[in-house]
């Protein structure tokens, strides 16, 4: 196990009416406030109508930034970190999933910087200050409620990245499941393979001596596959949402990779998909993982045999390690595609005359990964098994 410091400074507040808590939160923060949204499903659930009505009780003065894309945008980020510096901002509020979440850590950071908001994202300049802000979450997918860690994407230059900054962690996190009953079908197997591609990001490492990690994220991973096919029948069920928007965020809020080098490979190469095709993170991780998995195996392949026989429950018995291994690989694979995951990149029309653009954005910072060095060669390999 490699030594490590953990700190994470999220009050997290986590039930059914918890919303109701905005009264006691944002009063510590100010009363100029910047509510961030996307496309508008907040206000046919009744959610939007429920937390203005708090922040008027408080006699905030409310600004509103909408729209924010499910890969969000630098064009959001820009308009939000405007209307922070016109208007004096003193607090923001994320009101919906990690792309909304993801874009406000971008706009409080920006908010506090002079330059372009897009040098934060590029790692040119180190965040120094930023806005204080909350969230209001919607949707199990990404643990952006609980960790500083965001995405953004510039389209114009066809880039995606992650960053992140000991500043952009939210002050509280407000998370009530009846939030996420109006998540559709295919937004709630999304947020299921987001979050378990989370944990196998933490999993795959080359870290000796980590008996407890292991097990924290096989259990999640349990969890997971056990609720998964029950929600999937039963949207509006409290318990499996609970379950599920729970699991989401211990999957990524550090707990599970303390001592540990994680690899975050996989979602580099996604990364550089989605910023060429603009598609579904999660579907462009159900179709890459099963085969980044498949490509770097042999690297240690116990792992993987481990993982086959305690989360997928492969009988080892008679087996190679490579059958093992290949088996709990299918495994995963049939299961994404039993909820409903797209499998190939077909399923997105994205063909093999993309596979150099593809690989030339996910090499831009060169080499990447923790449990197997990729270079463009990998890449192209993974991306062509994946078609």
């Amino acid at each position: 196990m490699n030594s490590f410091t953990y700190r994470n400074p999220v009050k997290l507040i986590f039930g059914k009416d918890s919303v109701q808590q905005l009264k006691n939160e944002v009063p510590n923060y100010g009363t100029k406030i910047l509510i961030v949204y996307g496309g508008g499903s907040i206000k046919k659930n009744g959610l939007y109508d429920q937390v203005t009505g708090i922040l008027k009780e408080l006699n905030a003065e409310i600004f509103e930034l909408s729209g924010v894309e499910p890969n969000p945008r630098i064009s959001s980020v820009r308009k939000g970190v405007d209307i922070c510096k016109k208007e004096g901002i003193e607090f923001v509020l994320a009101i919906g999933g990690g792309s909304v979440i993801d874009c406000t850590k971008a706009i409080v950071a920006g908010a506090k910087y002079e330059g372009d908001a897009w040098d934060i994202v590029l790692k040119k300049v180190q965040v120094k200050e930023a806005l204080p802000f909350g969230t209001v979450l919607t949707i199990a997918a990404t643990g952006s409620e609980m960790n500083s860690g965001s995405v953004i994407t510039n389209l114009e230059t066809k880039e995606k990245y992650s960053w992140g900054s000991p500043l952009t962690y939210p002050a509280f996190s407000i998370l009530d499941p009846q939030n996420t009953f109006s998540v559709p079908l295919n937004q709630t197997i999304y947020g299921m393979v987001d979050m378990m591609s989370h944990v196998y990001e933490q999993y795959f490492h080359q870290t000796e001596n980590s008996p407890l990690q292991d097990r924290m994220c096989e259990g999640v991973l349990q969890t997971v596959i056990e609720t998964a096919p029950k929600l999937i029948e039963d949207l509006n069920n409290y318990e499996l949402r609970e379950t599920i928007l729970y699991s989401g965020t211990i999957a990524l809020n550090g707990y599970l990779s303390m001592g540990v080098a994680s690899d975050w490979a996989t979602h580099n190469i996604e990364h550089a998909v989605s910023a060429v095709h603009d598609i579904p993170h999660a579907g462009g991780l159900a179709i890459l993982f099963p085969n980044w998995m498949e490509h770097t195996m042999h690297e240690r392949i116990e792992r993987f045999v481990q993982l086959a026989v305690r989360v997928w429950g492969v009988d080892p018995a008679g087996k190679s390690n490579e059958e093992i291994a290949r088996e709990g690989i299918e495994k995963l694979r049939e299961f994404w595609k039993s909820l409903g995951a797209p499998s190939r990149l077909a399923d997105y029309n994205i063909g093999e005359d993309s596979i150099p653009l593809i690989t030339e954005k996910a090499m831009a910072k060169g080499e990447f990964g923790n449990f197997k060095k990729l270079n463009s060669e990998d890449v192209t390999a993974i991306l062509k098994a994946s078609l």
